[in-house]
């Protein structure tokens, strides 16, 4: 079925808000929330030529949803991303970034009747999660793919409002846990370096070329590994799944393990350790073996 669109106004709260739904209508329905630096499209959006992870939902049973936080791909700006970054403090963080989550379910609710399945990718499990707290009734499930979670002995934040991000950065970035005498996992990158770049209409004008982002998520990863808790994974009570790479340096054994064996409010706790992945897993070769491990979960199933 055609991809619908969807953009939630602005409010005295925040830009607009864009929405993305693969349906299938009656089925149940997952909304995706993204990381801290691209958007659904670049993410579960993306089509490696053999379909994206929302045609993956569908064919497993699933009214697949995505929306973009404001900042990032097709939803609003904040006005402070057109002033100089030292200006403001970091734009998007976490408890704001749940309203727009909770905004989003309340839309897909409105147009499906039923719960939310919720799968988050790195910080997006922050959001995600203090949506599923401050929303319990509307959420069916919460899978926290490679979820950032809370260590000791980091460095707070000290970032400005926004970033720009070249596709140079992310490319360091995308294959830095790949062991050195491992073939490259990464897929397809160079299609998706033109369609990040797209994502941001004022990047070519930039030198290198950058996509412009809120620096909220990125401040909230620093400060959650200096100590802070800007969710309580004791206060879910839906059934909880991480899912990670076994590759993945920023969501380890330990990060996993601080979330599970706090969330013991929660009627279901898993855990998936995926092998030869990392913290993009869903921009690699071993991206189907993500998509199981999701499906399952999804289903209550042991992932």
């Amino acid at each position: 079925m055609t991809q619908q669109t969807f953009r939630l106004p602005a409010t005295d709260l925040r830009p607009s808000l864009f929405a993305r739904r693969q349906p299938r209508p009656g089925a149940p329905a997952v909304l995706y929330v993204h990381g801290a630096t691209f958007p659904s499209a670049l993410s579960v959006g993306f089509d490696f030529g053999n379909g994206s992870w929302l045609d993956d939902w569908n064919a497993r049973g699933f009214d697949a949803w995505a929306f973009d936080f404001v900042g990032f791909g097709e939803s609003g700006r904040y006005a402070a991303m057109g002033e100089a970054a030292e200006r403001h403090p970091p734009l998007g963080r976490a408890p704001e970034a749940a309203r727009q989550v909770a905004d989003v379910v309340a839309l897909i609710q409105r147009e499906t009747g039923q719960r939310v399945s919720l799968v988050s990718h790195s910080w997006g499990g922050a959001p995600a999660a203090l949506a599923t707290i401050a929303h319990p009734e509307a959420i069916d499930r919460l899978v926290l793919f490679a979820p950032i979670a809370r260590r000791s002995g980091g460095t707070p934040s000290s970032l400005p409002a926004w970033g720009d991000v070249p596709n140079e950065a992310q490319y360091a970035r995308f294959i830095e846990d790949v062991p050195k005498d491992h073939p490259p996992v990464l897929e397809g990158f160079d299609r998706w370096a033109p369609a990040y770049l797209a994502s941001d209409p004022d990047a070519g004008k930039r030198t290198p070329p950058a996509v412009r982002i809120p620096n909220g998520p990125r401040a909230d990863n620093m400060d959650t590994w200096a100590g802070q808790r800007f969710w309580d994974p004791a206060r879910i009570t839906r059934p909880i799944t991480t899912v990670r790479g076994a590759w993945d340096s920023l969501c380890r054994d330990a990060d996993a393990a601080t979330i599970l064996d706090a969330a013991t409010a929660a009627p279901s706790r898993h855990d998936a350790k995926l092998d030869a992945g990392t913290h993009l897993m869903h921009l690699e070769t071993g991206r189907h073996r993500l998509y199981d491990a999701v499906g399952r979960a999804l289903k209550g199933e042991q992932p």
